[in-house]
């Protein structure tokens, strides 16, 4: 029997980066934020660019909640398509929210250079093909749209893709000249090791048991019984937030992730491009640094941990069926699969900003394929809240919308 791994390619490729200790005494500062994944990392590092005082706490390890499951793929294409995401918020909240996404590329990789980070950034194309001859349609109402509010596309025909990648089996698509790939795993480590060397405040297993919120400041009582005393708290804990927010405002799925063993060669035509296609649940695809193809997707309605985690194997075996119909010369051999969580919106947007039942707090919560480009905007939309300040994009990604 040949076993898998079945911890994130992430995790076992990184090993135990930087471990911080629990909070074992009662503090204050300016600002609190809860969650170490990608989305807290930026979102503390902002803060400190700002000058405010910042503490930091996660009741894991360090990153080891979503960031250490996602592909790491970066694109500004939101889940919902342009022109259907113009008819769902209107035409000037769509393309701020598109260009902003595109813009979140740039800005990223200027804070990888930074925090001189070893998390691999590399620019890509972002290939979105036809899964099928029923979605050319669409896709190409899709093409028009980005085109006509000025994204870098070209469309490319069956033809065209297969000479280019070796992919079999689509039926033309979307090529965008912006896109990148990175270890976020990785990023999330050396950002805050780099603002731990500055003064931020860093405690992992470290829970919250109690938060006392009023508009002048929050009284956090953890798990250990300490108590920390902020001005706001910042919520950066992805799906985890549907355990305070009671509402129904966001759907959670489980997703699914293979990585193949490292190979040569065979994979070099797709080294410059991320790949996704309109099936649905979609699929997406890159190569990782040391030659090796990763797939995901297989999604469906997340139930718990365990059901999730059950799927594996299953799972595991439909992607690795999926890469033999996309590329049917290649001799792909599984060698990590693993699942995650992540949260899906009606319009594919995030939530950020602040919530009617928790005064003296905000939430940075970027759910979908887009949850790291997100989370690049929200570094912007924390800095004008902090500053009383209203973000051009804050009716488009606030709660109750």
């Amino acid at each position: 029997m040949k076993l898998k791994s079945n911890e994130p390619f992430w995790l076992v490729k990184n090993g135990l980066k930087h471990s911080y200790p629990s909070l074992a005494k009662d503090i204050s500062t300016d600002v609190l934020i809860v969650g170490s994944g990608i989305t807290g990392s930026l979102i503390a590092h902002r803060c400190m660019e700002e000058g405010y005082k910042t503490v930091l706490i996660d009741r894991r390890e360090i990153a080891n909640g979503s960031t250490s499951a996602t592909t790491s793929m970066l694109q500004y294409e939101i889940d919902v398509p342009l022109f259907e995401l113009i008819g769902q918020i209107g035409e000037k909240g769509a393309v701020a929210a598109y260009t902003a996404c595109f813009d979140s590329i740039d800005q990223l990789a200027e804070v990888v250079k930074q925090v001189r980070s070893g998390c691999g950034f590399k620019n890509k194309d972002s290939l979105y093909f036809a899964a099928y001859k029923k979605d050319v349609a669409w896709l190409r109402e899709e093409f028009e749209a980005r085109k006509r509010y000025g994204f870098p596309v070209k469309w490319l025909t069956a033809k065209e893709i297969h000479e280019k990648y070796g992919l079999e089996n689509t039926h033309g698509g979307i090529l965008s000249a912006k896109g990148a790939s990175i270890d976020a795993f990785c990023l999330a480590h050396d950002l805050l090791a780099y603002n731990y060397k500055r003064g931020l405040e860093l405690y992992d297993k470290t829970d919250i048991e109690e938060v006392v919120y009023k508009k002048n400041g929050v009284t956090v009582t953890t798990d250990y019984g300490n108590i920390i005393k902020a001005q706001k708290i910042i919520y950066c804990n992805g799906f985890e937030s549907t355990e305070l927010i009671k509402e129904n405002f966001v759907k959670l799925l489980s997703t699914y992730a293979v990585v193949s063993e490292v190979t040569d060669n065979e994979f070099k035509s797709l080294n410059k491009t991320l790949f996704w296609n309109t099936a649905s649940p979609y699929i997406y695809m890159r190569t990782t640094d040391d030659g090796r193809l990763l797939i995901g997707g297989e999604d469906e309605d997340f139930v718990s941990a365990k059901k999730r985690d059950s799927l594996l194997n299953r799972k595991g075996k439909r992607l690795e069926t999926q890469v033999q119909r996309i590329f049917p010369g290649y001799d792909f051999r599984s060698d990590f699969i693993w699942a995650g969580t992540f949260g899906e919106t009606k319009d594919g947007l995030p939530y950020i900003g602040t919530h009617k039942d928790f005064p003296g707090a905000y939430f940075v919560l970027g759910f979908g394929g887009n949850g790291i480009t997100f989370s690049v905007i929200g570094m912007d939309m924390v800095a004008a809240m902090l500053q009383g300040k209203k973000h051009p994009l804050s009716n488009y990604f606030k709660f109750g919308r």
